[in-house]
């Protein structure tokens, strides 16, 4: 199924207008290194998911979690002055994985690369166990007949 591309443009919307509420209306100490990375929309328009990455400790990232639910409602304020909705759409922050899921698949791949650099290695020392063409070849005929 498509996405709504007016959910799109409502949510790209969304994502400037949260990212200037935080940067000059939010004066919390707890909001730490905080990015958006990413809004989506219901088709309906109601509600907004936005996520967000915080560089720090886990510490770090509760606080900035606590810092968002209190801010909620300037934010939410803030996207209905900036949006021409008749209803100004719920929102909820979520903290994104991206960064930890980026470096667990990274290092999986790492990981790869030194088992594929291994199997390299044995294969080129490798020895046939019997011929080195298994296969049967055909008989060659005979000068004589």
């Amino acid at each position: 199924m498509a996405e709504n591309p007016r959910a799109r443009k409502i949510a790209d919307r969304i994502h400037e207008i949260t990212v200037r509420a935080l940067e000059h209306e939010v004066r919390d100490p707890r909001l730490g290194f905080v990015t958006i990375t990413a809004v989506r929309m219901t088709g309906d328009l109601q509600h907004a998911s936005i996520f967000y990455t915080v560089y720090g400790t886990d510490e770090e990232r509760e606080e900035t979690a606590k810092a968002l639910a209190s801010a909620k409602g300037v934010v939410r304020r803030e996207i209905g002055k900036g949006l021409s909705l008749r209803l100004t759409p719920s929102i909820e922050f979520f903290l994104d994985a991206l960064p930890e899921s980026a470096a667990s698949i990274e290092h999986l791949l790492d990981e790869a690369r030194v088992r594929d650099r291994a199997a390299q290695e044995a294969a080129a020392a490798a020895q046939y166990a019997g011929d080195a063409d298994p296969y049967k070849k055909p008989r060659e005929a005979d000068d004589e007949d």
